[in-house]
């Protein structure tokens, strides 16, 4: 059985400084997304067949978990979420003409039929927050799937359809991969980590992300470092809005989730901050505030998922063989970068360079000059007898070192010579860069350089070229003709 070295499965680079332009309806700058979390009645309590008490997001500081017992005082806090704090805010969007994503936890719906046709007459999209708000960090995989399927029934069956969104919030590592495997799902929202939906591949699922937030979140009224008033909770908002316009206007559109729960922003108190915010954005041109079922669908469509070759997911010989010429006729350049600590971060040209020129760097003098020494000489006799690769070959071409006057190759002989006399290995540049008369330049002033310097130069060379035979592999891997 083939062994597999480590690989590192978090995805640290994402769009990196390059990311899409999701191309909002009606050209928007920003697309403003509102979360309303309904939990009430969902949450930890004996009555439910839990174990204690909920001891979460409420207003009781310090709160503790009560095993075996109610708690009177936070089961009220939550009952006050469904009993006030939902029409406030039902009567503040629908006012607004704003439609919001319900993530509604399976077993709090069942328990609020009332609240269920409210949010359906209002249009709103009812997403799923599981079968019960309860922490998952511990729950076997088996027993989790168990619970997404029953979320799934029982949703269906209060609401009268499957619910297209997932997000769990206390989830467990398995979470994500659990509901994507499910394969019912337009979109999943457990993590935090863009400003824009993005795909994953589970299996041969390709499943969508949206990512929700924790900081533009209700949720700091009842967390520290968290917000003390309405005003506190407006003015972060505005902060982000600001930004996020100004980039929508400037560069690149973003998304921005604001999460919400019944009984915290419902308190009066709180909710004047929101509605603050709700009156502010109102007064700009070019802001979308979709349902999260809406971006989904856009995003499926304008940005379509396109499987291609991952590199962190290759096997050693398909690695070798695609990547062992980038480095002159040094493969096993290519061998000791698989056996590094790939992850998603290197599936890109720029990341698939850093782990190349990494097992190159820390080779030693030796091997750096076997590698030196594999590069043809500039339009030497190997390319007269064509027998150069193919990368060499091309790049050579480009500089013009193909089509040289009899006076030229004889000039370029004569520094060939001179040069490997000198150092020991031949003349070593990136021709991509260069022209012929700068090439022919290049010589002249390296020529001059002690060996050491040119011994440092010339391998600063070979990874230039091979940042450009990257470039050129990872375009054709990316758009095949």
């Amino acid at each position: 059985m083939q062994k597999y070295p480590p690989r590192y499965v978090r995805n640290m680079q994402g769009y990196g400084a390059n990311a899409p332009d999701p191309q909002w309806p009606g050209g928007a700058k920003v697309a403003v997304q509102f979360v309303l979390n309904y939990e009430e009645g969902g949450e930890n309590c004996v009555l439910h067949g839990d174990a204690a008490s909920e001891a979460f997001l409420s207003d009781i500081a310090g709160a503790a978990m009560w095993p075996g017992q109610r708690h009177w005082n936070m089961e009220s806090i939550y009952e006050y979420g469904a009993r006030a704090g939902f029409w406030r805010l039902h009567r503040l969007f629908t006012g607004a003409k704003i439609p919001v994503t319900i993530y509604g936890v399976a077993t709090a719906l069942a328990r609020s039929p009332e609240q269920v046709a409210a949010m359906q007459d209002a249009g709103w999209e009812i997403a799923s927050h599981g079968l019960k708000w309860v922490e998952h960090k511990d729950m076997p995989e088996a027993e989790e799937r168990a619970a997404i399927a029953e979320a799934i029934r029982l949703h269906t069956e209060v609401t009268g359809e499957r619910p297209n969104g997932w997000y769990t919030g206390r989830c467990s590592e398995n979470t994500v991969r659990l509901v994507a495997e499910e394969g019912g799902f337009d979109y999943i929202s457990d993590t935090y980590d863009d400003d824009l939906p993005y795909w994953i591949e589970v299996g041969t699922r390709d499943q969508l992300i949206i990512p929700y937030t924790l900081e533009a979140n209700d949720m700091r009224f009842a967390t520290a470092p968290g917000y003390i008033t309405g005003e506190q909770f407006y003015t972060y908002l505005k902060d982000a809005f600001d930004v996020l316009y100004a980039e929508g206007s400037e560069a690149t559109p973003k998304m921005m989730s604001i999460g919400l729960h019944c009984r915290l922003i419902g308190r009066p108190g709180k909710l004047a901050g929101l509605k603050k915010f709700i009156d502010y954005i109102q007064g700009f041109d070019g802001v979308w505030t979709p349902k999260r079922i809406d971006i989904a669908r856009h995003w499926a469509k304008t940005h379509p998922h396109s499987r291609k070759p991952r590199p962190s997911q290759m096997t050693r010989e398909d690695f070798v063989g695609t990547f062992g010429s980038i480095y002159e006729h040094s493969p096993w350049i290519a061998e000791r970068a698989f056996d590094l600590e790939l992850g998603p971060a290197h599936d890109s040209a720029v990341g698939i360079h850093s782990a190349l020129f990494r097992m190159f760097r820390s080779a030693s003098e030796t091997e750096k000059l076997g590698v030196l020494t594999a590069h043809p000489d500039l339009a030497g006799k190997l390319a007269a007898a064509k027998r150069l690769t193919a990368e060499s070959t091309a790049e050579q071409a480009s500089a013009g070192l193909d089509a040289l006057t009899d006076d030229e190759r004889a000039t370029f002989e004569r520094l060939n010579s001179d040069y490997t006399e000198k150092f020991g290995f031949p003349f070593i540049i990136a021709v991509k860069d260069n022209t012929k008369d700068s090439i022919l330049a290049a010589f002249k002033t390296r020529l001059e350089h002690s060996r050491d310097t040119e011994f440092s130069t010339a391998c600063a060379q070979v990874e230039r070229i091979a940042w450009h035979r990257l470039v050129d592999l990872f375009s054709t891997m990316e758009h095949p003709e």
